[in-house]
């Protein structure tokens, strides 16, 4: 355990940071989640609103720190392939 006071307010630090990380990749897989389901109904617009969400929450999670710029841009990528490719 933390002998420290700097120490002590460290792990409150380090639990709160986890803690929002954690609810920004879980809001970022939910809008995935979301955009899959829309893909497998073969439904264009509920797929094209639900990328709409999508890109925000990945752009939110790389200025966050969340996800890496590289990843999200290739994620983006290869779901924007199959949504152009659904139509």
């Amino acid at each position: 355990m933390a002998n420290h006071k700097s120490a002590e307010k460290r792990i409150r630090q380090t639990a709160k940071r986890r803690a929002r990380n954690m609810a920004r990749r879980n809001r970022i897989r939910t809008s995935l989640r979301k955009f899959e389901d829309a893909l497998k109904t073969g439904d264009k617009t509920a797929a094209e609103t639900a990328f709409a969400s999508v890109m925000p929450e990945m752009h939110r999670g790389v200025t966050k720190g969340v996800l890496h710029k590289k990843t999200a841009a290739r994620k983006l990528s290869r779901l924007n392939k199959r949504l152009k490719a659904l139509g």
